[in-house]
């Protein structure tokens, strides 16, 4: 149906070339010229003020199922006036032993507009649809769960 296409540059910076040397700091680049800092995690010799792989897996799951609710909503001819999310990815040993984004849980919030907003149900129900729906969720095998309130 589509591509989607983004490249990276590393270049080493150490004069040698170890586990403890090496850096990790490099730059995502994407269509349109934009480009992010990238680096490993904190816990393993990262840059913590640079975005890391793990950060950007949980982020691609929130924003899949945030742009998800959005467009259903619409469908459903409702106002969305603000959404908000605070989601956390668990890096841990899958069953195979090996490390895994093994779960993720987006906690997201949503303030709705207009003369009637939706009950809890039908917000539930949008956000069992936007996960079902949500295809970055339906390419990976880590559980996500979607907390909302």
């Amino acid at each position: 149906m589509s591509e989607h296409h983004t490249s990276l540059e590393w270049k080493r910076e150490s004069e040698d070339f170890t586990y403890e040397s090496y850096n990790r700091h490099h730059e995502w680049i994407f269509n349109g010229g934009v480009r992010v800092p990238g680096s490993a995690a904190p816990d393993y010799r990262g840059d913590p003020a640079k975005v890391n792989p793990e950060e950007a897996f949980v982020a691609a799951l929130s924003s899949c199922h945030m742009l998800t609710f959005l467009d259903i909503a619409t469908k459903k001819r409702l106002i969305v006036d603000q959404y908000r999310d605070q989601a956390v990815g668990y890096l841990e040993k899958n069953e195979k032993g090996k490390l895994a984004m093994t779960r993720v849980t987006l906690r997201p919030r949503v303030t709705f507009g207009g003369a009637s907003p939706p009950s809890a149900s039908k917000i539930q129900e949008l956000h069992d649809v936007a996960h079902r729906e949500c295809f970055i969720a339906n390419s990976v095998t880590t559980k996500v769960t979607v907390d909302w309130e």
